[in-house]
């Protein structure tokens, strides 16, 4: 086989077991992310004490939405260090930078013990996680892109955010438990760390299979290593894309944070439901974004990638108001599964669908940075912005179903860059232009 002999040859590794190991790190940032949105009001209370649930909360989503501000910044510098060096060892670097902020919030003393500090700690882990988390997703993309058999290329690059799910399911799970064995006063004193703490127990073993991780055919056997400066360059002469890519994937962004790390928080505080129920919501949702994901990356396959992304980005911009404004104006548990599940099919079958596009529109030798900006800006501005901009919208406008507005939002943001990324029949513009180039 021609160029590095460790990397993937499809005859000779399982493409399952790659896929395993790549998506490993996915899971233990998911795991976080969604466990800091759902214990957020025990968090709050720990670290910024305010005497008012809604400013806790604001104080505690700006600090996440902080966090996903590095994200940019992480996807450029840590872009370009895998664009450099190598898919295999950039995922290795950005899973020990995620570890540590993992372990600085499990760890961290309360504002009662530590005064100030205690909540300039946990914004000093978020910010870590964010940094890493700028490329992790963009990382692992890639990967999956590039070890994927053709034609299947999008049923193989949903399996990034499928480890996501995953890791929903797991920490869901993992609070029914709690809250079966624990009252909601042990919960909110020490409760809600030990989930953290299992996540930090999980760091070693993704370390260990990450290890075992191949370099891509892709990459191995290209025959230039552009330098940082190179790479910057060709990533800032393609502005275009990466903006165009930035609105398509804020339409899942949004989409992702409003259904699972805003969705405990919304049904808890908003809705008055019980953590239970909010739990089991979350945990069926997360299922079905599993199921939802692979079928949109097979269905782009077979008809395009156009027509999934419009489709999807159409539905969710006509009916997201009416159904928030449904469940709000009588909550009940069965309502909130139902609407629940209607944006989780959103999510999943346009998510599966939009990672394989984006990975398609950038330039080859970048694939990484331009993926990973274009991802990390809608996340940092738009995606993890979902639990603040709700909170916000709620309280201004008294309205219930206003999360709502952010979500048509975001579809519309979708619609605008199927329309610029794709001409005619659904071949990617992009793909074209930077063939030129």
């Amino acid at each position: 086989m021609a160029g590095d002999p460790g990397a993937i040859d499809a005859t000779a590794q399982s493409r399952l077991g790659a896929i395993f190991r790549a998506t490993s790190g996915n899971f233990l940032e998911m795991f976080d992310f969604f466990l800091f949105g759902f214990y957020a009001s025990a968090i709050s209370k720990a670290f910024f004490p305010a005497g008012n649930e809604n400013t806790e909360l604001l104080l505690t989503f700006t600090t996440f939405w902080l966090g996903a501000l590095m994200r940019p910044l992480g996807a450029i510098v840590l872009g370009a260090y895998i664009d450099r060096i190598g898919r295999r060892k950039g995922l290795i670097v950005t899973l020990a930078i995620m570890a540590s902020g993992t372990v600085l919030i499990a760890f961290c003393p309360t504002y009662a013990t530590l005064g100030l500090a205690a909540p300039i700690i946990v914004l000093i882990g978020r910010l870590l996680q964010g940094f890493s988390a700028g490329v992790e997703i963009g990382g692992v993309s890639i990967y999956l892109f590039e070890i994927a058999t053709p034609g299947r290329r999008g049923f193989y690059t949903s399996f990034q955010s499928a480890s996501q799910q995953v890791a929903i399911m797991f920490a869901a799970l993992i609070g029914y438990v709690l809250n079966a064995m624990l009252t909601k006063a042990q919960i909110a004193d020490f409760g809600w760390r030990i989930p953290f703490f299992i996540g930090c127990l999980i760091v070693p073993f993704i370390f260990l299979i990450r290890r075992s991780l191949q370099e891509t055919q892709a990459f191995a056997q290209r025959r230039h290593h552009p330098t940082t400066r190179e790479i910057l360059t060709t990533v800032a002469a393609n502005w275009k894309i990466v903006l165009l890519g930035m609105m398509l994937t804020t339409m899942t962004t949004v989409t992702f944070y409003m259904i699972t790390v805003y969705t405990p928080t919304f049904g808890k505080t908003v809705l008055k439901l019980s953590e239970t129920d909010s739990l089991i919501v979350t945990l069926c949702v997360a299922l079905t974004n599993f199921i939802w994901l692979p079928v949109g990356g097979a269905l782009s396959d077979a008809i395009g990638r156009k027509p999934v992304l419009l489709t999807i980005s159409i539905l969710s911009l006509v009916t997201t108001y009416p159904a928030l404004n449904w469940l709000t104006a009588d909550a009940t548990f069965a309502k909130m599964l139902i609407v629940e599940l209607w944006l989780s099919f959103f999510f999943g079958v346009y998510n599966g669908a939009m990672v394989v596009s984006l990975s398609e529109v950038v330039p080859a030798h970048v694939r990484a940075s331009g993926f990973s900006l274009a991802y990390s800006l809608a996340t940092a501005l738009f995606g993890t912005a979902t639990p603040l901009v709700s909170t916000y919208l709620i309280d201004v406008t008294k309205d219930r179903a206003a999360p709502s507005y952010w979500l048509m939002f975001a579809a519309a943001c979708g619609i605008l860059a199927t329309l610029g990324l794709f001409r005619g029949g659904g071949q990617p513009a992009a793909v074209t232009d930077a063939a030129r180039a």
